[in-house]
């Protein structure tokens, strides 16, 4: 799995708007005391859920593996000419 330069820029946009679809689906914010890495492991699962990323292999599922998938995932909703998207 080969990282972007813009990949570190791209999962904190998709943290936030993960985060903001989560609310509007009815989840309550992320308190202090939850790990960057929970967050990412819960937001993952949400889209999973809702069908709007295709889940990981069993064997496949951890931290480095569900940030990509974020990427992978605002990377397709950024509009073509985005900025974090030129390489």
């Amino acid at each position: 799995m080969k990282q972007g330069k813009h990949d570190p820029q791209l999962l904190k946009l998709a943290m936030e708007i993960g985060v903001g679809y989560a609310k509007k689906r009815g989840f309550d914010d992320f308190g202090k005391g939850i790990s960057p890495k929970d967050k990412v492991e819960c937001i993952y699962r949400l889209l999973v859920t809702d069908k709007l990323i295709q889940p990981l292999a069993v064997d496949k599922e951890d931290g480095p593996n569900m940030k990509h998938k974020l990427v992978l995932w605002i990377s397709r909703q950024l509009p073509e000419d985005h900025e974090l998207l030129n390489e």
